[in-house]
């Protein structure tokens, strides 16, 4: 399960979440609204190598290179 950063665009809140899939719906522990998740950060590839052109967005990805 990943530690996923998100962001609540009500409250304006950073926070980490445990979840089960990247694409769960993640809600503010403050406001509970549904929260966006943050793209930011170091990425790295699935062989552990610091991946230098990952915008951490994996629906929009070509791949680790």
């Amino acid at each position: 399960m990943p530690l996923l950063q998100y962001y609540c665009e009500n409250c304006k809140k950073n926070f980490d979440e445990l979840v089960k899939r990247f694409d769960d719906t993640v809600y503010c522990p403050d406001c509970k609204k549904a929260a966006k998740r943050a793209y930011c950060g170091e990425m790295y590839s699935a062989t552990g190598k610091s991946a230098k052109k990952c915008g951490g967005n994996c629906k929009t990805c070509g791949g680790c290179k």
